[in-house]
């Protein structure tokens, strides 16, 4: 699965993959394979990446176009 919405979020914040990955207590190299597809990401970094941007798990899947949860309105 390809995850274009990875990219854009961390480059929307004015981060690098280094910086996330390191959030989530992982190697670059992993999260590099999560933003281009070529690795699944688990459902619990998942979960703390949509926390951390304070929008839905259905945004960043691109389940939905609209990346505000009810917390964030």
């Amino acid at each position: 699965m390809y995850y274009p919405r990875l990219k854009d979020l961390r480059e929307d914040n004015d981060l690098k993959q280094k910086e996330i990955a390191a959030f989530l207590g992982i190697d670059q190299r992993v999260y590099s394979n999560y933003e281009t597809g070529k690795r699944e990401i688990p459902v619990h970094l998942l979960l703390k990446l949509a926390e951390y941007y304070h929008t839905s798990t259905d945004y960043i899947l691109g389940l939905t176009d609209d990346p505000y949860t009810e917390r964030s309105k």
